[in-house]
């Protein structure tokens, strides 16, 4: 574990690009379900239409110079886009506290892109194969440079990831008579054995159910109905529990 004060010329580099990358989530979060233009097209106020200036666009730091409002039109912003550029940040930061310098820049990848598809999902309940797929390709590959002895344990995992989360999708349609786990869900399962591979998938699949389970709980013990047909995102689940194992490893037995 790094000491803060011990932080490198990579570290402070990810901790500064950290909110524009959040940004640009903020746009692929809203975007990419809706098939919009990710790069050609302009920001613009949501109530106005306004384009909006560099000026307005500088992470966190726009939000707060305009307390929150459109300058041209006064209209009220909400939280979002401050939200996922200081979850950005925030990541940034555990990343290089816990892995120093040498991997902290893959650990930043990994948990941005776990944060778009947890966002998304969050909002949208739907995690895209522009975002799963290419995940399961990226992990593999980081086996490929980083860890050829684990690559035949990473192909695994996300078979297995995979498999196993259509046959727990398949045992419930079966049982339930409705659909109630989504294909999206089992591509992030196989992303999550790509990147931990096989032997550490469990561990992933027990930490994300158990998250669920005591969300669940908060929810009821908060007053909210959850019925036979509440709908819960479990993406956000499994990429928690995922940033977890990768960034701690997998627990021995």
């Amino acid at each position: 574990m790094l000491n803060p004060a011990e932080f490198g010329l990579q570290a402070w580099s990810l901790l500064a690009v950290a909110p524009i990358i959040g940004s640009f989530l903020g746009v692929l979060v809203r975007r990419l379900p809706e098939n919009r233009a990710l790069v050609w097209s302009r920001s613009r106020c949501e109530d106005c239409g306004a384009a909006l200036s560099m000026p307005d666009l500088v992470p966190v730091v726009s939000w707060l110079a305009t307390r929150g409002q459109c300058r041209h039109c006064g209209h009220r912003l909400d939280w979002f886009y401050p939200g996922i550029e200081i979850a950005a940040l925030a990541i940034a930061l555990v990343a290089v506290t816990i892995d120093g310098r040498v991997h902290a820049w893959l650990d930043c990848l990994l948990g941005w892109w776990l944060l778009a598809l947890c966002w998304i999902d969050l909002r949208r309940y739907m995690l895209p194969d522009l975002l799963t797929l290419p995940l399961i390709v990226f992990g593999l590959a980081t086996a490929a440079l980083f860890d050829p002895d684990g690559m035949l344990d990473r192909a695994l995992g996300a078979v297995f990831g995979y498999l196993a989360f259509v046959a727990i999708a398949a045992a419930y349609q079966l049982v339930r008579g409705r659909e109630g786990l989504g294909g999206g869900d089992a591509k992030m399962l196989g992303a999550a054995g790509a990147w931990v591979g096989v032997t550490a998938l469990p561990q992933v699949i027990l930490a994300a159910s158990l998250a669920a389970l005591l969300a669940a709980s908060c929810l009821r013990l908060g007053g909210v109905r959850l019925l036979t047909y509440s709908a819960l995102p479990f993406g956000p689940f499994i990429g928690v529990a995922l940033w977890a194992v990768w960034l701690f490893g997998p627990i021995s037995l």
